[in-house]
């Protein structure tokens, strides 16, 4: 394992939670708007705010993903961005950045092609702190073990229909923090009914040993602000991609990455 990896989670969660503040995740797709901008785009989140970056590794098939985050991929996988490349933009994101964590957020099947064990190894060294895989249930678990073994933690996700057994299954096998799907849908949509994300997301923060990420209908600083009276941490995926569609150039992408996320940042505290 390389030595103090996966660290940054959970030293970036103890460093806020001592200044009582709540993380800032947003999250993007790799290669998209341009590739070119990935890296430039990853420091311009940190430099409006954010806490911890998720990367979404593009995918043909992304189930759990709503039209703006499919349609991200298409334009990435359209240009050929794949996990090599993926993780050479993080080399260079810590040739700069040695402490923002990055959460790689994507499906099995690219990781089974690239092989997992290979995988594991180039993540970790790479500099990679953690794996949040959709597609892979809590009871196929071993199969992602050279993840761990590698030293990168295993982002578990729950949601208002998972069992209260499989609810104890990945509050004990959570590593890093707990991503809780807000509402019962795919991502970009708008159902969500803050009274009842709160109900739940306090009652699963009684029972976790990680902090507990709240994503999925976020769009806005009024929606994280009130997400984040209660969570440990505010997921925003969709909102953030949507705003970067189009973007001419690098610079573009980053301003419009400050805009977009700056005021968050602030609603947060």
């Amino acid at each position: 394992m390389k030595s103090g990896l996966g660290n940054r989670i959970s030293k970036r969660f103890e460093a806020l939670r001592a200044k009582s503040r709540t993380a800032l995740i947003p999250f993007i797709t790799a290669g998209d708007p341009l590739p070119e901008a990935t890296v430039a785009l990853m420091h311009a989140l940190v430099e409006a705010g954010a806490d911890l970056i998720e990367l979404g590794v593009p995918f043909s098939d992304p189930m759990a993903d709503g039209p703006v985050i499919q349609h991200a991929s298409e334009r990435a996988l359209a240009k050929h961005v794949g996990i090599a490349q993926i993780l050479q933009w993080v080399r260079a994101f810590r040739e700069r950045d040695a402490n923002t964590p990055i959460v790689l957020m994507g499906y099995v099947n690219p990781i089974e092609i690239h092989g997992i064990e290979r995988f594991a190894r180039d993540a970790s060294e790479a500099g990679v702190d953690g794996m949040l895989i959709v597609d892979c249930p809590i009871e196929e678990d071993a199969t992602l073990q050279p993840l761990r073994d590698a030293g990168l933690q295993r982002i578990l996700l729950t949601a208002p229909t998972t069992s209260d057994e499989r609810l104890a299954q990945a509050v004990a096998a959570a590593e890093g923090y707990l991503y809780y799907v807000s509402f019962a849908g795919i991502t970009g949509a708008s159902h969500l009914d803050a009274g009842e994300v709160e109900r739940r997301v306090r009652d699963l923060r009684t029972q976790a040993k990680v902090p507990v990420a709240v994503g999925f209908g976020i769009k806005d600083a009024n929606g994280a602000a009130v997400i984040g009276t209660f969570a440990d941490a505010v997921v925003i995926g969709s909102a953030l991609v949507s705003r970067l569609e189009g973007s001419a150039s690098s610079d573009e992408a980053c301003s419009r990455a400050r805009e977009f996320l700056s005021p968050i940042r602030k609603a947060l505290g």
